[in-house]
């Protein structure tokens, strides 16, 4: 037997090759890094307070032992190292680590050539997942396969068990970063919650097949709501999910999504189907198809279908506001190319039309576009003159309306003019339209030409100044925009996709008030406007913007919609607007149209948002529309403890005299989980509300159990954040 001292740091390089002591060589300090890369063939680095050679081919080492090889670290109170097996065998206090897994254990046996082994009553730990555990046993299949018997797995930091899986086998790989579990408890805080014969589970939060987080709530038109989908992860750029979904006062509503990403193709497309409603009567069912193709570098095609059974399939199925007041669904498919000096599209567009049917009003069916092509060209004609032209040909369709083709052509020439003192631009346009129209008796021919003449104009002041303390700079900017189109008789013409503008700052500076290609506006007018800014000096940020603007009229106006009245006065409203980041906290943004002959208010917005940290956000609206809309909108997000938060919104219609939408909700986090619970009104029509409840308890690094409130209360609550976000981004 050999010995050798162990009062200094002593190391050994031990090849797998050795065949007895005459391999041992000495090795600096500076060497005992080990190296992954180089793996079996890498040798082992061992240091201990007192290391002997028991045999030909057997090294035993005591006292703070620690050997590393190949990107592992062994460390115990006594190892034994066969350098013919090339095998090691250690106990007491052992400590065993891999770049993906670390484990403490009373026992190990490894073999260095397969990496197979086990560890007893070992309390492991993933580094990269912040996962980690104990079991009764953990046997090494390999480098980066493991199989623990009797195990538990949590991602909470170590002496906080708030939760975890009691797992008969666990097995992790971590070539595909999976966790695989049998006979699997969940356990929330001591209670057993959830318990499963099997289930796998990523260990880094990436995509993998298999069951997904089950959700589970309950509303007032659908009752108890659970949904259990199933993911598929087909390819990284493809995937599926199957989402069946048990209402238990509806049945059982099937549901599946496809989602591809390739160089050319791109697309998400979803099917849901409901058989035999129990509170509808009938089967319900929808359909999203969303396509793209990218032909090449400059033109591109699209699919985009949307259809439902029947005009209250949102309304009974959906707790966004967004999607329950859908009104038209879109179906088009179009293809596109864009070059340098011209465009064109062709496209074939309809929808399909929700009704109320609870409205006293029914919703007007729009025209359909079967088809439509667009013609655009632009080039620069030197002396700083641009030409324009904008041209469609489009037949339009409808089951009870008058159907035909128009066609339109509108080129512009403009010559902008800009310098240190400001910008003046002048255009001059010649607006051309014919008009095929079907007729049981005789077709219709209609035609409308006039030039369209504008000169648009402004200038910009400037003058620094200081106020508490901080430099700035505020900015005058009047500008003027004068329209002259002469009348024309258009009351023959029909309205195929033709609405008035709302009336608003950038509508002042059009050339026609309506918007599609029906009606062109006789006009002889000239808008002025101002707009000061406050900008930080140093940084450019406007702190503040003040608008006001007003359109005056030289002429009576002839053209007009059918049934609307023309305007008696000789100007519009006058508008005015404050905006800006007034504090890093505050913002505000307001609107205000005044009626300046009767001096009435016609339409004001108000808002307000103050957001001084993450998790703490109040936001403040009121909405003003003349005899037709007043509604107030207050929402917020706030702490209301340590790691509680609570979350609301009120949208209440004084016109109406009802909510159109309330929410009340908390949520907690407890480090390494969190808990919502929300409660949402919704109105789904005039006279009808309906009631929803979302419960949620997210176990982070494992998923979310629960029905998911997440998308509700980012759209609600404007600057909303989950609690895990805000810790994890103060």
């Amino acid at each position: 037997m050999s010995t050798l001292p162990g009062f200094a740091v002593v190391v050994l390089l031990l090849t797998a090759s050795t065949a007895g002591a005459d391999g041992l060589a000495l090795k600096k300090d500076v060497e005992l890094i080990g190296s992954d890369a180089v793996g079996k063939a890498s040798p082992l680095f061992l240091s201990a307070d007192r290391i002997e050679s028991t045999g030909p081919n057997l090294i035993e080492a005591t006292g703070k032992v620690e050997a590393r090889q190949g990107g592992q670290v062994f460390s115990a109170n006594w190892l034994r190292f066969d350098t013919r097996l090339n095998t090691v065998d250690a106990r007491g206090e052992v400590r065993f680590e891999q770049p993906a897994l670390e484990v403490r254990g009373n026992t190990l046996s490894i073999n260095l050539d397969t990496y197979r082994g086990e560890i007893t009553q070992p309390v492991y730990r993933l580094p990269t997942q912040q996962g980690r555990g104990k079991a009764e046993h953990i046997e090494l299949i390999d480098k980066t396969h493991y199989r623990l018997d009797d195990a538990t797995y949590t991602t909470c930091p170590v002496d906080n068990d708030d939760w975890f899986l009691k797992i008969d086998k666990l097995d992790i790989d971590k070539t595909r970063n999976v966790g695989t579990a049998r006979n699997a408890s969940l356990r929330f805080l001591g209670v057993p919650i959830l318990y499963s014969p099997w289930l796998d589970f990523s260990l880094n939060n990436e995509r993998k097949t298999g069951i997904l987080a089950p959700t589970v709530g309950t509303t007032e038109r659908s009752g108890l709501d659970i949904l259990v989908p199933y993911y598929f992860n087909l390819s990284p750029n493809y995937d599926a999910t199957l989402y069946p979904r048990l209402l238990s006062k509806r049945g059982v509503q099937l549901g599946g999504e496809f989602r591809y990403l390739l160089p050319s193709f791109a697309g998400e497309n979803r099917l849901e189907y409901l058989p035999d409603d129990d509170q509808a009567k009938r089967s319900r069912w929808s359909a999203t198809l969303k396509n793209r193709y990218q032909i090449n570098a400059s033109t591109q095609a699209a699919i985009d279908f949307n259809r439902v059974s029947d005009d209250d399939y949102f309304r009974d199925l959906s707790n966004l506001i967004s999607v329950t007041s859908q009104t038209h669904l879109n179906r088009e498919a179009w293809i596109s190319t864009q070059h340098d000096h011209w465009n064109a599209e062709l496209r074939a567009q309809s929808f399909q039309t929700l009704q109320d049917s609870t409205a006293t009003t029914p919703i007007a069916e729009p025209y359909s576009r079967l088809p439509q092509a667009r013609l655009g060209m632009a080039y620069s004609l030197g002396y700083g003159m641009e030409f324009k032209l904008e041209s469609e040909a489009t037949r339009f369709a409808h089951s009870t309306l008058a159907e035909g083709t128009r066609v339109l052509a509108y080129p512009t020439l403009r010559m902008p003019i800009v310098n240190a003192l400001g910008f003046i631009t002048p255009q001059i346009g010649w607006h051309s339209s014919y008009y095929a129209l079907d007729n049981t008796a005789t077709d219709q021919r209609v035609t409308r030409n006039l030039p369209i003449v504008s000169l648009d104009a402004g200038t910009t002041f400037d003058r620094p100044f200081r106020f508490m303390g901080r430099n700035y700079e505020q900015t005058l900017e009047p500008r003027a925009y004068y329209v002259y189109a002469p009348f024309r008789d258009q009351s023959l013409i029909p309205v195929f996709d033709t609405a008035l503008l709302d009336f608003s700052y950038a509508q002042m500076f059009t050339e026609n008030q309506f918007i599609g290609g029906d009606r062109i506006n006789d006009a002889n007018q000239l808008t002025v406007a101002v707009t000061s800014r406050f900008n930080e000096a140093d940084s450019g940020l406007e702190r503040l913007q003040v608008t006001l603007g007003q359109r005056y009229y030289f002429s009576a106006q002839q053209v007009t919609l059918p049934g609307v009245a023309p305007r008696t006065s000789n100007s519009t409203d006058l508008l005015a607007a404050i905006s800006g980041q007034i504090t890093q906290d505050w913002r505000i943004d307001t609107a205000w149209q005044f009626d300046t002959e009767n001096g009435t208010t016609i339409r004001q917005n108000l808002g307000a948002s103050y957001r001084p940290s993450p998790g703490r956000a109040l936001n403040f609206g009121y909405r003003f529309i003349d005899q037709t809309t007043e509604q107030i909108d207050v929402s917020a997000q706030w702490p209301l403890g340590q790691r509680w938060y609570g979350m609301a919104r009120y949208n209440y219609s004084f016109q109406d005299d009802k909510l159109v939408e309330g929410l009340a909700g908390v949520e907690y986090n407890g480090g390494c989980w969190a808990i919502r619970a929300v409660f949402q009104r919704l109105a789904t029509k005039e006279d009808q509300s309906t009631d929803a409840i979302f419960f949620q308890l997210e176990l982070n690094g494992m998923g979310r159990i629960g029905s998911n409130p997440l998308d509700v209360l980012k759209q609600s609550v404007p600057g909303y954040r989950s609690s895990n976000e805000i810790l994890e981004n103060p």
